[in-house]
């Protein structure tokens, strides 16, 4: 049997392995609209730093423990993620995938995953949060690159397919989330086809 590290590197490797696939399926679409105020570059380059902070952060290794759950740092990030520069960032980032985006993604991967099969998980990085361990913030980035994988097949007309082990962990994330936020009743009632989900409902 797999230990949770094991299954949490693999769902991470599972969902990025979908990512550079679904990038690659891109052909000249680039220019289409990907999310919100994003064209698909700026989806993918957006979706790129959940790779390329992982292998960020190891290299800033952190001196204790600040942030000790996944749910935790989506609570503490909540400003940052609501505020504009992550729109900028995500343009900025489809901008330094250069001339061919989709041979970028592989590239980082191939780097990425790499570097992640050869820790422990017991790892302390430095996050925009704070200090984490990898075991906790990697599920961060398979449940960032599962949504907006999602996100890019969606927009190229493609289904949403996520990948069983990534999906796994995504939703454990919405659950820990919704559970300890105090929004699981509607979560769980839209879930069983008993009622929709109140508009603008998210568990971010």
């Amino acid at each position: 049997m797999d230990t949770p590290w094991e299954t949490s590197r693999r769902a991470f490797a599972d969902a990025a392995r979908w990512f550079v696939r679904t990038s690659a399926a891109v052909g000249g679409r680039w220019e289409l609209p990907g999310l919100g105020e994003w064209d698909v570059r700026a989806l993918v380059g957006h979706t790129s730093r959940s790779l390329l902070t992982v292998e960020e952060y190891l290299a800033r290794p952190a001196a204790a423990v600040e942030v000790p759950s996944t749910a935790g740092y989506y609570r503490a990030t909540r400003e940052i993620a609501a505020g504009p520069g992550v729109a900028v960032r995500g343009r900025d980032a489809g901008t330094a995938l250069g001339a061919d985006p989709a041979a970028a993604v592989a590239r980082i991967a191939g780097r990425v995953l790499p570097l992640v099969d050869g820790c422990s998980g017991a790892e302390l990085l430095t996050t925009i949060a704070g200090g984490m361990r990898l075991a906790d913030y990697l599920p961060t980035r398979t449940f960032e690159l599962a949504v907006h994988t999602a996100d890019l097949a969606t927009a190229l007309g493609e289904p949403p397919d996520v990948p069983e082990s990534a999906a796994a962990q995504a939703l454990r994330v919405v659950a820990d989330l919704a559970a300890g936020d105090g929004t699981a009743g509607p979560l769980l009632l839209a879930a069983t086809g008993r009622t929709g989900l109140p508009a603008g409902f998210s568990v971010l």
